[in-house]
């Protein structure tokens, strides 16, 4: 039996590292990207650590000539899960009025946070099962204003709209995982433990109900719900 197999863009801290070593806990073999190597370095200590087998795979969102050779390189059998986590910002959340956003930061946004996804997504799918999972991170600033969030809010309410796209479109589950906010550098290191989010995505990728995701958005208490009893 081949060993499952997990991709994930921003891999190199937050909601990626900490989903990586979710699934290596499980023994998946788990492929960690992000534009780096030398981060991703110290993730896959973490991932073998935890019990996974890590490979480590820098690559460029933006470019999706990088991300299909990156896959063809890596990928030894199939992809069972997808999870498109490099994102970025252009300052504190809060203080980045849309206004006053640049041309050249909301292209930046979203050529990473938008079209990063899509194409990280379109590629790996041709390395996808029919029964694969997309998990594409957002949060409730895609669906509900908040001040001072600029391209950002923009870029998730655009990944939302992808993953219900792609869901219409193909076998595969493709749905929206929504953590809240975490502790990460795009959040100023404001919120939960990145380690509860990693297990909502475990979650997600594996035991959620297929039709509960496709298409739709799961999130913090939905996971809670599910997992009472464990």
């Amino acid at each position: 039996m081949s060993q499952s197999t997990v991709l994930i863009t921003g891999a190199s801290g937050g909601i990626g590292s900490a989903t990586a070593v979710a699934y290596a806990e499980r023994g998946w073999r788990t492929i960690l990207c992000s534009r780096r190597r030398s981060p991703l370095e110290g993730v896959a200590t973490d991932v073998s650590a935890a019990g996974g087998t890590p490979v480590v795979a820098p690559l460029d969102v933006d470019d999706e000539s990088d991300v299909f050779w990156r896959l063809a390189e890596t990928v030894e059998s199939v992809v069972d899960v997808v999870v498109p986590a490099a994102a970025t910002t252009t300052g504190p959340p809060g203080d980045r009025p849309l206004d006053e956003e640049s041309y050249e930061a909301f292209d930046a946004v979203l050529a990473t946070n938008v079209r990063g996804v899509f194409a990280t997504v379109r590629e790996a799918l041709q390395f996808m099962p029919p029964d694969g999972r997309v998990l594409v991170p957002s949060g409730s600033v895609a669906r509900e204003p908040v001040a001072g969030m600029g391209a950002y809010a923009v870029s998730k309410a655009a990944v939302e709209g992808i993953a219900r796209g792609f869901a219409a479109d193909v076998e595969q589950t493709v749905g929206v995982v929504d953590p809240g906010i975490v502790s990460t550098a795009l959040t100023d290191h404001t919120g939960r433990d990145p380690e509860s989010a990693g297990e909502l995505f475990h979650w997600a990728g594996v035991a959620c109900p297929a039709d509960d995701l496709d298409g739709a958005i799961v999130d913090l208490a939905q996971w809670k719900r599910a997992t009472s009893g464990d």
